[in-house]
């Protein structure tokens, strides 16, 4: 194998770990679908006390994948950072403050002489979890519908704005959560965390009246996703894509380009669809059965989850697709062949993937440890640590 054939297999293999950060961290927003149902589940103080804290057990996961996800990207796919996160920055703004005042409300909420009250730390676990799940929603969004950017990097040698990238949009990224395509798939995120939230909560909780609610409210969030999780998915399938000429590397539109994609990919097929039947599967049951099956949906949702978005994010960025295009100038937008780090940073970061299974392998033994025995009253009445 040449260096120019391992150069693009290390680009592959980057975007592939990319895009499972990114579906894992999907999975895991469940917490922000959670903080937003704290008291349509929760009526007591201690039944409210038991839903903070069955989510308080995870937070941290999810913020340390969202960390992980965005350095991993800025590692191996650079252009994209400084284009996104350099143009788009009231949007990533937005997401940084959502998640910042999260982190705040779990450590401060029961915290004594607490001056601000709970109830402050607990609106605040609340525009964490709306603002979080749509806008990140509707960022991932642009990956299938473009951005107003353009890339040119002989601007380096400007010595007035030695940038490369430049957002020619007004609104800097905003513009984003206006688009009523990214707006569905932002809407489908939302509705998906809450969904993930309740099955979670009726794995984790031993409560009879909070498994008695989620049931009924797994109805009311679940239908919303399906509904809006078909509609993301017949509109990608049936619009032009962004799609890159491997000979001269230009960027063109084509017609059902990611219905070609998932067709030129069997794998990619065979991902998608596994997840889709298991996501549908772990509902069934929930809704359905009354009996302990019933209660177990979130082990066949929450890796069918994994397996929908990966596949997703997979169709975005393989077979010759730019996977952040631009609106503005075509050929600025970016692909994973245009936008990488050098073949020595990523071969170096190659050998630092390895550990991954084993990080991976130590975050399935907390959370078995964590979830040992689900939650009870009795318990938070008696923890005086609990969040």
């Amino acid at each position: 194998m040449n260096g120019t054939d391992t150069y693009l297999l290390l680009q592959q293999y980057w975007w592939v770990i990319v895009s499972l950060l990114g579906s894992i961290l999907v999975f895991l927003m469940f917490v922000q679908g959670g903080q937003t149902l704290i008291y349509t589940l929760g009526k007591t103080t201690n039944e409210q006390k038991m839903l903070v804290n069955s989510l308080g057990r995870k937070w941290e996961l999810t913020f340390t994948t969202l960390v992980t996800f965005g350095g991993a990207f800025f590692a191996s796919f650079p252009l994209f950072y400084s284009t996104s996160f350099g143009g788009a920055y009231w949007v990533w703004i937005a997401i940084l403050l959502a998640f910042v005042v999260q982190a705040v409300a779990y450590e401060y909420r029961t915290k004594p002489n607490n001056f601000f009250g709970s109830k402050t730390y607990e609106a605040f676990l609340l525009i964490n979890g709306i603002l979080g799940t749509i806008l990140i929603g509707t960022a991932v969004a642009t990956f299938f519908t473009g951005s107003e950017f353009s890339v040119d990097k002989i601007r380096l040698t400007n010595p007035g704005s030695p940038v490369i990238s430049r957002w020619e949009g007004p609104a800097h990224g905003l513009e984003a959560a206006l688009n009523p395509q990214n707006l569905i798939l932002g809407l489908t995120i939302f509705f998906l965390a809450r969904t993930l939230a309740i099955l979670y909560f009726m794995n984790n909780i031993k409560d009879d009246q909070i498994l008695s609610r989620s049931r009924k409210h797994l109805w009311y969030n679940a239908m919303p996703f399906v509904v809006l999780f078909l509609t993301f998915v017949i509109w990608l399938m049936l619009s032009k894509g962004f799609a890159v000429d491997p000979v001269t590397n230009q960027v063109f539109l084509e017609d059902y380009k990611y219905f070609h994609n998932l067709l030129s990919m069997p794998v990619v097929l065979i991902l998608f669809l596994a997840g889709v039947v298991l996501v549908l599967t772990g509902l069934y049951l929930s809704l359905l059965r009354s009996n302990k099956h019933g209660r177990k949906g979130i082990w066949l949702t929450g890796p069918g989850t994994i397996l929908a978005v990966l596949s997703l994010l997979l169709l975005a960025g393989f077979n010759h697709t730019a996977y952040y295009p631009s609106t503005y100038d075509l050929q600025s937008s970016l692909t994973i062949t245009n936008s990488s780090s050098s073949i020595y940073t990523l071969r170096t970061m190659f050998i630092v993937s390895l550990i991954v299974p084993f990080v991976a392998a130590y975050i399935w033994y907390a959370w078995r440890a964590m979830d040992k025995k689900p939650i009870t009253g009795a318990e938070m009445e008696n923890d005086h640590h609990a969040y």
